[in-house]
């Protein structure tokens, strides 16, 4: 069995690489849409609207 020191470290690096790839997807999304000729109000709205909604998403496609 697992100790607890390698739940909190698991835990710990989940977090971490979720966080770098969050980050990640904001850059080049708004990269990409910048490129493309969309407004910044439009860029910021869409990529909020899916930060959003992703997690709703997630839940919904387990169940």
């Amino acid at each position: 069995m697992l100790s607890t020191a390698t739940h909190l470290l698991a835990i710990a690096l989940g977090f971490v690489a979720l966080s770098q790839s969050a980050d990640r997807l904001v850059e080049v999304s708004s990269t990409l849409a910048f490129r493309l000729g969309m407004s910044t109000l439009t860029i910021g709205m869409t990529i909020v609207a899916f930060g959003t909604s992703a997690p709703e998403l997630a839940v919904s496609a387990d169940g």
